[in-house]
């Protein structure tokens, strides 16, 4: 009987421990934020910031979506205030794109998207999806987020602002985040 109360005790003792230590915290809504930014993508020049790292070398037919298929891209391309390349920096785009159809321009991005000014200064969403580049507006999905965007999901609109000679491009992304 001595060894029953003694193990009720413990079990006793070990479930208020458990209890004292666990934390319930009453969750409230997302809150939205809404951002627009420019990416400044350079593919030529002295300092480019998407690099070819994977390419197909072996296709000799005419499709020019073949022919660039499965080509790979390692981004780190600034993000600005606006479509001036010479504008406030905001942040970076890190992560690669991946040619992905045989019939048109499209490709596979997953990417971090991570603000150095600001309101939100160390924080960061992440993209996972298709981007049909000669669409007018694309719609790639939100997955992820850190710091002030912890637990994000959301969309992000993206439309081409301008591609110069050289097939260098700025796109205006409107970014609608929900985090907590």
């Amino acid at each position: 009987m001595a060894s029953t109360n003694k193990m009720v005790s413990l079990f006793a003792l070990l479930v208020l421990c458990f209890a004292a230590s666990a934390t319930t915290t009453k969750a409230q809504g997302p809150i939205r934020t809404d951002i627009e930014f420019y990416l400044h993508e350079i593919i030529n020049g002295t300092d480019p910031t998407a690099v070819p790292v994977a390419a197909r070398s072996n296709y000799t037919g005419t499709n020019p979506f073949a022919a660039i298929f499965g080509t790979i891209y390692v981004i780190d391309n600034p993000l600005r205030s606006s479509g001036d390349p010479n504008s406030t920096l905001v942040g970076r785009a890190q992560g690669l794109y991946i040619f992905a159809s045989l019939s048109e321009p499209a490709l596979f991005i997953s990417a971090t998207y991570t603000f150095v000014s600001g309101d939100y200064n160390g924080s960061s969403f992440s993209v996972v999806g298709l981007n049909k580049v000669r669409d007018p507006v694309r719609e790639i999905p939100v997955v992820g987020g850190t710091g002030k965007f912890r637990f994000a999901s959301g969309y992000s609109f993206l439309r081409t602002f301008s591609v110069d000679s050289l097939n260098n491009n700025i796109i205006g992304y409107n970014v609608t985040l929900r985090h907590y």
